[in-house]
């Protein structure tokens, strides 16, 4: 298992301080704000804590972003208990540091059950294998990249990438902000569901607001730009596995008001739509 990947396992691996009480901390990466991602992870690690996932996996979660994380300080994350029924469970957490709530999110769990079945298709993509590598990015790609897209790409990653739509980070625009990347987690997971899905919830917040710039050729990587993830809604359908290649298939249909508004679908290699998401996000560019 990498480094990163461990790393990001004891991330979510939430100390319990009290009956429905959790406390996270955030990796020590010289970040100003705690990644989104994280804390919905996170979330939903608090939230799992209290349900037997084994037979009730979550299947829907919708958070806010309330403020901004402080990553010195752990986040005390509180579970209510708000329905447990005969198919559904239903759970809120609340996020709090320094005395308040700096995120809010709903979960809701259900019990397998069989039933009619249809799914969009997957794009239509070069696979994973057929892009280039990380060592090739570093050798070929890097170079050319903007120096903030470099720098993050240079880092040990819990999540590796492989966008599909090289050219969008070098200023091309693209129609309805549809771009591609295919995602895993860079060592192997622990076998429960669970955690591939919280790793999953994780990896969802790192690229989706970004597709809202697309069709401006910006990126969120520009200091010129600041982005912060308003609400983010994920929705998880079939099974899979966070440590095998998933398609992260974004478009954004509107940006206005500073507010941009992105869509995932994400696919695993068999082409099973294995779960979805959204979020609207603040995008606004620096003045002077």
């Amino acid at each position: 298992m990498s480094a990163a990947v461990q790393e990001l396992l004891c991330t979510l691996d939430l100390e319990p301080i009290e009956l429905n009480l959790f406390r996270g901390r955030s990796p020590q990466v010289g970040w100003q704000r705690v990644f989104g991602g994280q804390v919905i992870g996170q979330a939903l690690v608090a939230a799992c804590r209290t349900v037997d996932v084994a037979g009730r996996p979550p299947h829907s979660l919708h958070a806010y972003f309330l403020l901004g994380g402080d990553p010195s300080v752990p986040i005390v994350y509180e579970v209510d208990r708000i329905r447990d029924g005969k198919s559904f469970t239903t759970r809120r957490v609340t996020a709090i540091q320094h005395g308040h709530a700096i995120f809010s999110m709903e979960v809701s769990f259900h019990r397998d059950e069989p039933g009619m079945s249809h799914q969009a298709e997957m794009p239509s993509v070069p696979m994973p294998d057929d892009l280039p590598g990380e060592m090739e990015m570093k050798q070929r790609i890097l170079p050319i990249m903007p120096e903030p897209v470099r720098r993050y790409y240079e880092r040990e990653r819990p999540i590796e990438l492989r966008p599909v739509e090289f050219d969008r980070y070098l200023g091309k625009k693209i129609d309805g902000g549809r771009f591609h990347v295919w995602i895993r987690a860079t060592g192997a997971l622990p076998d429960e569901p669970a955690i591939h899905q919280c790793v999953l919830a994780y990896a969802s917040d790192m690229m989706l607001l970004d597709s809202a710039l697309s069709p401006h050729g910006r990126t969120v990587f520009e200091k010129t730009i600041m982005a912060a993830s308003l609400d983010h809604a994920m929705w998880f359908h079939r099974p899979f596995r966070a440590d095998d290649w998933l398609l992260y298939a974004h478009d954004s249909p509107n940006l206005w008001g500073s507010r941009g508004f992105s869509r995932g679908l994400i696919f695993a290699r068999d082409g099973s739509l294995v779960a979805s998401v959204c979020q609207e996000g603040l995008l606004r560019e620096r003045r002077g």
